[in-house]
């Protein structure tokens, strides 16, 4: 009867620890997205024109979060998104202005 009793609590312990690791291992933990910066779509990227003023550059891609106070001509436009389960992502535009207008378009995709 003792022996019994035994093998009932140990079945039990041993599936309790089955169902643990398999939970855990499963990634039901919930992680938010992260995301920061611009969102840095190819299709408004591509609309971008050299020689359009920084106004037409702002109402397009919006207000630059990067401002440089030194460098009045240049705005970067940075994106980041750490996925909840995933690798992150950061892309980056560079725009360079000379005499009031689009000049030079860097593009750079940080994976």
């Amino acid at each position: 009867m003792r022996l019994l009793g035994l093998f009932l609590f140990m079945k039990k312990l041993l599936i309790s620890l089955f169902l643990a690791l398999l939970i855990s291992g499963c990634n039901i933990v919930y992680r938010p997205a992260i995301q920061q910066g611009n969102i840095l779509q190819q299709s408004t990227i591509d609309q971008l024109k050299l020689g359009m003023t920084k106004e037409q550059v702002r109402y397009l891609m919006g207000s630059c979060v990067l401002n440089q106070p030194f460098q009045a001509d240049r705005q970067d436009y940075i994106y980041f998104l750490q996925p909840g389960h995933g690798e992150p992502i950061q892309r980056r535009v560079t725009l360079i202005f000379s005499k009031g207008r689009l000049h030079n378009i860097e593009k750079s995709a940080l994976n």
